[in-house]
């Protein structure tokens, strides 16, 4: 009999954080929940980063994940704005650690090729996509579609004694 494994994905943000959870039993994927931490615009950087790590980890304390997965920053033309995500990927990374959840990095490229097949799918498709291998999760947002991508992309990727844990 297989023992679920629960999966936390982080689709980090300074205003939006997209969070998606997903237990895998064997090779079955189901939804247990999803959100976005949405941080005020109008506080300072300091603050939203204490709000993403503080709710980041009472969302490891609250659901239990045996793992987590969190999206890369992609350095796009702006500089300024990569720094700036991953410092908000690093308060949600810091939370996890802090809650002693091993956490797995990956780029979005992989996670869209691990959920649509293709690297360059845009958030509708990934939307489209989670919204079918996980019926029950019903209408989200797009950054929470995207946590819950990266939340199965780390289902595809567990390290060998969660894999085992979860054939047992």
């Amino acid at each position: 009999m297989s023992v679920p494994i629960r999966i936390l994905g982080i689709d980090p943000g300074l205003r939006h954080t997209g969070w998606g959870i997903i237990e895998q039993t064997g090779m079955r994927l189901s939804h247990v929940a999803h959100g976005v931490i949405s941080a005020a615009t109008d506080i300072s950087m300091a603050e939203r980063l204490a709000e993403i790590f503080e709710c980041v980890g009472e969302l490891a304390r609250h659901h239990g994940p045996h793992a987590a997965g969190v999206e890369e920053t992609l350095v796009n033309a702006n500089p300024r704005s990569a720094l700036k995500l991953g410092q908000a990927r690093g308060a949600a990374m810091a939370a996890l650690a802090m809650a002693g959840v091993p956490v797995a990095e990956f780029a979005p490229r992989q996670i869209k090729l691990s959920v649509v097949g293709t690297g360059t799918a845009d958030k509708d498709q990934v939307k489209f996509m989670v919204q079918r291998l996980l019926p029950r999760a019903g209408e989200m947002k797009l950054d929470a579609a995207d946590a819950l991508a990266c939340a199965i992309c780390t289902a595809h990727h567990l390290p060998p004694p969660l894999r085992n844990r979860g054939a047992a």
